[in-house]
């Protein structure tokens, strides 16, 4: 009897610990379950943050772009300012220096009938002459030079050659006179040297 009621209680505690086994297994099992649903969560959760972030980072491209497109259009608007100034200047300080020239021209002629002597015996001739050079002197400092002509070739971007003549003296090609002395502005032509060029 008490063999049988041993094997009664061990056939027991074998089904409880299957029992128990069970449930333990249930349990993990649900946890498993559980842990999965969690991590596809976090993995969905995951996959939307890029999405978000790849709208953040092409905002932030598309604004960069257009930053560096707006820079790019100013600072090509600013060097194009600075040329059309640049450019507004010389044309305005050469219509002024072209007026100017005659008033050159009437001085030389003037003083060009006079000698050296005369003009130092006749003070107004003299201050005349010195009005002239501070003239000249004035244009030389903002960047008029004028053109040589007389015994140099000829040369079509800095004389106008209005006379021809065949004076043995100089070579062929060669200016022998001026008629009307030119000026450039800093590399430009103001206003052309009038020559007579040998043939």
């Amino acid at each position: 009897m008490a063999k049988k009621e041993k094997a009664q209680a061990e056939e027991t505690m074998n089904q409880g610990a299957t029992v128990e086994e069970t449930n333990t297994e249930a349990v993990e099992a649900t946890e498993a379950t559980e842990t999965a649903e969690e991590t596809k969560e976090e993995e969905a959760a995951t996959e939307e943050q890029p999405a978000e972030k790849d709208k953040k980072d092409i905002l932030i491209e598309e604004l960069n772009d257009k930053y560096m497109r707006t820079f790019a259009e100013f600072d090509n608007f600013r060097k194009r300012s600075e040329k059309e100034k640049a450019a507004m200047f010389e044309v305005g300080a050469k219509s002024i220096i072209e007026k100017i020239l005659p008033i050159v021209d009437s001085f030389e002629r003037g003083l060009g009938t006079l000698s050296e002597e005369e003009i130092a015996a006749n003070p107004f001739a003299d201050g005349m002459d010195k009005v002239y050079k501070q003239m000249v002197k004035a244009l030389e400092e903002v960047g008029v030079t004028p053109i040589e002509a007389v015994g140099k070739e000829f040369d079509p971007n800095l004389h106008n050659a209005v006379m021809h003549g065949d004076d043995d003296q100089y070579g062929e090609n060669i200016v022998s006179e001026e008629f009307q002395k030119g000026y450039m502005y800093r590399d430009t032509v103001v206003r052309y040297s009038m020559v007579k060029v040998e043939n």
